[in-house]
């Protein structure tokens, strides 16, 4: 005989039930303060500045290295998300120790520096300085800094110290928060900034910016181009000014050169004698698939825009309706050049009932890292524009339909 029992359930006690509850509660937690943790890291940790590596001993390509020094007191970032961290340097650049909160930019010797006398020209950018100017320049404050080549390292060092006397940008702090962009004319290639300085008129960087690959020699058709911004949080950066420093009469073989300039005026303006240039471009209309074809060729004899003496050029082009924008497109950016070919073209679908209240209109703009882009010069065509060669051109499309017809335009203000 089989003696039957009950099924038998064992359940947890309440002892052993808390703590699989507090267990599971614990692990939540600290999975929730990790992925927290990450999430503010990545949210706040500043991208770092460039820092290439040297060409090698086989003969590699050459490139760009940033060394610059770390400052003791916090710093805040161009973009104004937070405080920049600096890496750490690597072997083959200079190092410089910081200053910034020992020196008194008042107290620095301007004798020590070399400074400029009667007219300071630059033949690549056909720009002169004249000491009748210094009174516009005294209001934009100077600029400290110096030049070195390490024949050793085959290495050039742009170190930038300070500036004074800069104006007020910031009219609700009633100061600025100036940061200073250098380029290597007239290649462009090389682009470095020092850090941004809060509140204040008389910013001290003492940072080291070190050019690798580049022979003594290729120093002679070299030109420094600072500019000096102030930072702002909610537009877009002012420009304080510039500064252009041609390298062929500095010789630096035996040791650094501290050199001093005044901080001048960026003026981007065309000059009234000078024109805007010319603009070629086909039109074609097909009138069974109602498309309107434009290609934009090329131009010639933009005016001069950069301190190199030359444009970085491209095309705008709207496609309006009683005045209505409905299109637009643009060519591809043509670096250093004052006669840029394009060979581009561009559909837009235009209703043949539309084509008599319709216009294009083109925008040659100069591109610019620093600032905004500036306009070289604009050409409407269409059919009620007040050019003559302008509404000819566009009777001409609408008579010959399916054909190509191109032809050169001025370019106005």
């Amino acid at each position: 005989m089989v003696e039957s029992t009950p099924h038998a359930h064992h359940l947890l006690s309440t002892p052993a039930l808390v703590g699989v509850c507090a267990t599971v509660i614990t692990i939540l937690l600290a999975l929730v303060v990790g992925i927290y943790r990450c999430f503010c890291r990545r949210r706040y940790s500043p991208v770092p500045y460039p820092a290439f590596k040297p060409p090698d001993e086989k003969g590699g390509k050459a490139s760009l290295a940033v060394g610059s020094i770390t400052p003791k007191s916090p710093l805040v970032s161009p973009s104004g998300e937070g405080p920049v961290s600096y890496p750490e340097k690597k072997s083959g650049t200079k190092s410089y120790s910081s200053t910034s909160s020992s020196i008194d930019p008042h107290t620095i010797d301007t004798k020590w520096y070399i400074e400029n006398e009667g007219v300071r020209k630059c033949e690549d950018s056909n720009i002169a300085y004249e000491k009748g100017e210094n009174e516009e320049s005294a209001q934009l404050g100077h600029l400290f800094f110096s030049v070195e080549y390490d024949f050793d390292k085959n290495a050039f060092m742009v170190t930038i110290h300070s500036a004074t006397d800069l104006p007020i940008k910031d009219p609700t702090t009633n100061s600025s928060d100036p940061y200073i962009k250098l380029c290597l004319l007239p290649e462009k290639k090389h682009k470095v900034k020092t850090r941004v300085l809060r509140k204040t008129q008389n910013p001290i960087y003492e940072e080291t910016f070190t050019f690798y690959g580049l022979h003594y020699n290729q120093l002679q058709g070299i030109t420094l181009h600072f500019v000096v911004l102030s930072f702002d949080r909610f537009s877009r950066d002012d420009v304080v000014g510039e500064i252009v420093v041609p390298l062929a009469n500095i010789d630096m073989s035996e040791t650094a050169v501290h050199l001093s300039r005044d901080i001048r005026t960026r003026n981007t303006k065309i000059p009234r004698n000078q024109g805007h240039g010319e603009l070629l471009v086909s039109l074609s209309y097909q009138p069974a698939a109602n498309r309107l074809t434009v290609v934009v060729l090329k131009a010639r004899n933009l005016p001069k825009m950069d301190v190199t003496g030359l444009s970085d050029p491209y095309v705008k082009i709207h496609l309006l309706y009683n005045n209505q924008r409905l299109a637009k497109k643009k060519t591809r950016l043509k670096k250093r050049t004052l006669n840029p070919v394009f060979n581009e073209s561009f559909l837009f679908d235009v209703p043949i009932e539309g084509l008599q209240n319709v216009s294009l209109e083109f925008q040659i703009l100069d591109h610019d890292r620093v600032t905004k882009n500036e306009i070289i010069g604009r050409l409407v065509i269409s059919s009620k524009t007040c050019g003559e060669d302008e509404r000819r051109h566009w009777k001409e499309i609408m008579e010959n339909p399916r054909k190509q017809i191109a032809e050169w335009h001025k370019l106005t203000e």
